[in-house]
């Protein structure tokens, strides 16, 4: 028996599986954001004409060639981009299907938009071709919870299996709960991350009526996602799914598992101010959070993947925040923002940026905070701007991710067997 009130337990990453517009394994989307290689594009779809900007980052991923027709057909693409996601992890933490002990392991899975296409294919059946049908597994396609529940029982999972939606932040939140619920002694794994497929007519027209997203870069439409830069417009939205195997630590080692890294911390508080505009005071609180739960203090925090959005509104005052918990220190800070090559994966965008930094952290590099030409006033801190920077001296990073509705959610996680100081 597991006794709950021990010492906490530590908590390994073993497997990664990442579907993104960068490239659909780890290895090649850290090799683009390591090179600074944009993966936005501008849509070839037959209703970018009606948008504003037609921008965005999508995966090149076709469903024929992981699933025969008849299972393609009741997944939208959201749980078919989570399932490949889940089958890669797996596959890089060497578990052998089928999984041992499935009630100690859980499914733990972000997404803000759920099955988004299936939804907007319905909507246009019904109310622009006025057919009166939609398809037969409409509902089972679009809940949320839908790429999590495949996720289950593709691998028999009997344990906990949990969909969290909280917008921008939803993939942190996923992550954040798997690490308690196996540093708490509840379970032994888990499966998560998150997923997302936004790129729809409804869901981008949805958003460009926000004001959110970036205007075209004239020169060259790859480059228009810019964190931090004076002249940032807004965020680029994109698809894609990352998902990691969390695993106790003793349970990894005694099977003999690669460690990519160790999750160290999650902190977890609220704006409760404004539904879009995001708070200092929020942003701050979840970073004090997530070192209080690491254990760290400001000053062993050597990088930070900023949330880093792009929009005129968030990357001052995530700047403001930073500066706020790290004091001087956050002066010496490197801070990258990957989305501005990958774009906006709303619910899945923290795990995919987690994988990033970890790898990052491995290959002793920070990655560059790309399209900076010149810094706002209010952004005056160290962004790696447009290349990439050796540094092996670095061994923990945090993780922001920040979100519509003021859901903030921060992880701290380090290379194998450093010592937090």
């Amino acid at each position: 028996m597991i006794d709950v009130a021990a010492a906490p337990r530590r908590v390994a990453i073993t497997g990664l599986g990442v579907l993104s517009p960068l490239g659909n394994t780890p290895a090649e989307a850290f090799e683009h954001a390591v090179a600074g290689r944009s993966a936005i594009r501008l849509l070839e779809t037959p209703w970018a004409p009606q948008l504003h900007a037609p921008l965005a980052g999508s995966v090149a991923f076709e469903a024929e060639r992981y699933f025969d027709a008849p299972r393609a057909r009741m997944l939208d693409r959201v749980s078919q981009l989570a399932l490949v996601a889940a089958r890669q992890a797996l596959d890089d933490a060497h578990l052998q299907q089928p999984l041992d002990d499935t009630g100690r392991i859980g499914v733990f899975l972000g997404s803000g938009m759920g099955g988004a296409a299936t939804s907007d294919e319905g909507y246009h059946a019904l109310y622009a071709e006025r057919t009166g049908r939609v398809k037969p597994f409409a509902v089972l396609m679009t809940m949320s919870n839908a790429p999590a529940a495949w996720i289950a029982l593709e691998l028999a999972v009997s344990g906990p299996v949990l969909t969290y939606s909280t917008a921008c932040s939803s993939s942190a939140v996923s992550l954040g709960e798997a690490w308690l619920r196996i540093r708490n002694g509840q379970l032994d794994l888990a499966i998560a991350g998150g997923a997302e497929a936004p790129l729809c007519f409804g869901v981008m027209k949805a958003w460009e009526a926000l004001h959110a997203l970036a205007s075209i870069d004239p020169v060259d439409a790859s480059t228009s996602c810019k964190p931090f830069a004076r002249d940032r417009s807004g965020l680029v939205l994109a698809e894609g799914a990352a998902l990691l195997i969390l695993e106790e630590w003793s349970h990894a080692m005694a099977r003999g598992a690669q460690i990519h890294g160790e999750l160290l911390g999650y902190g977890l508080a609220t704006d409760a101010s404004h539904m879009t505009r995001p708070s200092i005071a929020g942003q701050a609180a979840a970073m004090r959070a997530a070192l209080d739960s690491a254990g760290c203090q400001p000053n062993s925090i050597g990088a930070i993947n900023a949330h880093g959005t792009g929009t005129p509104a968030n990357d001052g005052v995530e700047t403001a925040a930073i500066k706020q918990v790290f004091d001087e220190h956050a002066y010496c800070l490197p801070i990258s923002a990957t989305k501005a090559v990958h774009g906006h994966l709303l619910g899945a965008s923290a795990a995919l940026e987690l994988v990033l930094a970890l790898l990052a952290l491995r290959h002793g590099v920070l990655l560059p905070t790309m399209h900076l030409r010149e810094a706002d006033e209010s952004c005056d801190l160290d962004y790696v701007p447009n290349h990439a920077r050796a540094d092996p001296s670095i061994t923990t990073v945090m993780s922001n991710s920040f979100a519509f509705g003021g859901t903030n959610a921060v992880l701290v996680a380090r290379v194998p067997q450093i010592p937090c100081p």
